[in-house]
């Protein structure tokens, strides 16, 4: 693997990564909220659609980042 190529790698991971997070944060807010205003909070339930969340995150950055542009 060139130089080059690890560089949009790492670069790729780390942009995929704050997204992934980002999701994660949104998703676990979401499922807070949503079960407090049923008067009870499942915290496997939120922790579970959190984590899915970042999962599937993660998985649709395979298709392509916006934030990276992979030069020819």
């Amino acid at each position: 693997m060139s130089m080059k190529n690890k560089s949009y790698w790492v670069n790729w991971v780390k942009k995929a990564g704050i997204r992934a997070v980002k999701t994660i944060a949104q998703a676990a807010i979401a499922g807070i909220g949503t079960a407090a205003a049923m008067g009870q909070v499942d915290w496997k339930y939120v922790l579970s659609a959190a984590v899915l969340a970042g999962v599937l995150s993660m998985l649709t950055s395979v298709a392509g980042l916006p934030e990276i542009e992979k030069k020819r």
